[in-house]
């Protein structure tokens, strides 16, 4: 199963293929910036970042493979959070059946309850046209 997926960017007699752009543009660029920050200070991704150059792979495919390294950090702390915070029926942490955030009938507030119905309309009377 490919992970990337390539776009033809074919040229004459040039056959090249380049990564496709498409996804969560904003997640992106998040990613971008967490792994420049790594690589900007002493920390285990630059080490990661050096291994992967060290084995080969373009500057390119070693930021690649950083970002993606960082992507599975962050989404194993994201699953790690929702599971710990088990969120109740409201929606909200903590929230059982018997809390207000949760109640199955609630009860309606005079600011809630429906209006009688349309008004009557009331003929307007036009104020006699002055000569």
């Amino acid at each position: 199963m490919e992970r990337h997926r390539t776009i033809d960017a074919s040229s004459g007699d040039q056959n090249r293929h380049r990564l496709s752009r498409a996804g969560n543009r904003r997640i992106n660029r998040v990613l971008h910036i967490m792994a420049i920050v790594q690589l900007r200070n002493d920390t285990e991704g630059r080490r990661y970042y050096r291994r992967i150059l060290a084995d080969g792979k373009t500057t390119m495919e070693a930021m690649r493979a950083l970002k993606r390294r960082l992507s599975d950090v962050v989404y194993r702390q994201m699953t790690a959070d929702a599971t710990r915070l088990r969120t109740g029926p409201g929606g909200q942490a903590g929230a059982t059946l018997q809390s207000s955030a949760a109640d199955s009938n609630p009860e309606a507030d005079t600011s809630e309850k429906p209006l009688p119905g349309p008004a009557e309309p009331h003929p307007r009377t036009l104020a006699p046209a002055t000569p």
